[in-house]
Formats: C-alpha cells, structure tokens, sequence
C-alpha cells in the first residue's frame, strides 16, 4: 500500500466553497473526502489540516470553535494554525479606511510540513489539497529531491492553478458529489461525552 498524507488548506477549501454558495458542505468531514479520493492501493496514515482562528466576529468564531473541535475527534489528524493580522485598507473614491483580516502562514506551514516529512520518509504520496501556487517551490523542491514520491494536487471548488498542475504528478478536483458523501454527521460526540451540534446556518 502506498502511504498517503493529505495537507489541507483549510481557508482555500473554504473560500471556494463559499464561492459556489455550498453552504451545507462547510460542515465538512475533510479526513473523509480524502479517503474518498484515494485509490485502492493507497493508505492514509495522516492527515494534516492548516487553517487560522478567525477575528472580530463572535458568530463566525462560535462556528469555526465548533467545526474544530469536530476535526478534533478524527483520529491521525493534526491541525496547523497560522494567524489573522488586521491590516489597512482605504477607499481609493473617498480615503474611508478601516481594517480587513488577512490570513499569513497557512502557505509557509504547509511547505514546512510537507518537505519535513519527505526528508523523514513519512508518506509515498502527499495529497496537497489546494490552488495556491505559492506552494509551487516546495512541491518541486520534493520532486526533485524525492524521485520516487509523488504528489497530487486536489483543487477546491472555483479553485485552480495551471503552474500548480504542471508541476504536480497528477491533479484532481474535487465535486460536489465527493464532498455531499463526507459530511460529518450532524451530532457529534466527543470523548468526554459533550455533543457538538451542526451549526443552524450550515445547513
């Protein structure tokens, strides 16, 4: 069996599929659509989710605490945070200015990862699950260096990167028919017994 760990970009995944208005596929089972991309002779031993806690709105941060402590009772599941920085914006008609969140380091987190395990032979394939071409130097980098693994790209809804598709060894997309089979169930229960519910709007 060939050995799989998948990376997620956790805000490229959300991004796309607020663009398409899925709404219901936020609540979204990630360890389970990738276990509905793979192949019959391929494993995953690990998957590992990149994302930022959001700022400045108490609905937004309730939903995503929630969603997170979902993604929390996967077993060989590890989440990655970067952070939101606040930065300044102005309104090139008026001079209004105010501050928007920016996410940093998903990007720089994932390559980290990515190329520490490859030098440490912890995966055959790694299953990058994003369009962000800046990832496009560590994925060569381990191309070039690891002969013998391979790397897939899996581009979100509405998301796409011709240089990170050329560079790959394969790319896939994902549809709605994946991702309406890896919903999480809409109660969760976690290991001290507490019950984590879908949130209202995400259904």
């Amino acid at each position: 069996m060939n050995r799989v760990i998948a990376y997620i970009d956790g805000f490229n995944l959300y991004f796309g599929l607020r663009e398409k208005g899925w709404r219901r596929f936020y609540w979204l089972n990630v360890q389970l659509l990738v276990q509905n991309l793979l192949k019959f002779n391929q494993e995953l031993v690990m998957t590992k989710y990149f994302t930022a806690r959001v700022i400045g709105s108490p609905d937004k941060q309730k939903r995503q605490s929630t969603f997170i402590e979902a993604l929390e009772t996967l077993p060989n599941f590890k989440i990655f945070y970067g952070k939101y920085q606040l930065n300044t914006r102005e309104c090139p008609n008026c001079g209004f200015k105010d501050k928007v969140p920016n996410e940093k380091m998903t990007d720089v987190n994932i390559a980290v990862e990515m190329l520490s395990d490859a030098i440490n032979d912890k995966f055959d394939i790694a299953l990058l699950l994003s369009a962000d071409s800046d990832l496009i130097p560590p994925v060569r980098a381990i191309k070039n260096t690891f002969t013998q693994k391979r790397i897939i790209a899996v581009f979100p809804p509405k998301r796409e990167s011709v240089e990170l598709s050329g560079i790959a060894h394969a790319c896939l997309r994902v549809g709605r028919a994946s991702l309406a089979r890896s919903l999480f169930p809409d109660e969760i229960k976690k290991a001290d017994g507490f019950i984590l519910q879908r949130p209202a709007t995400w259904k």
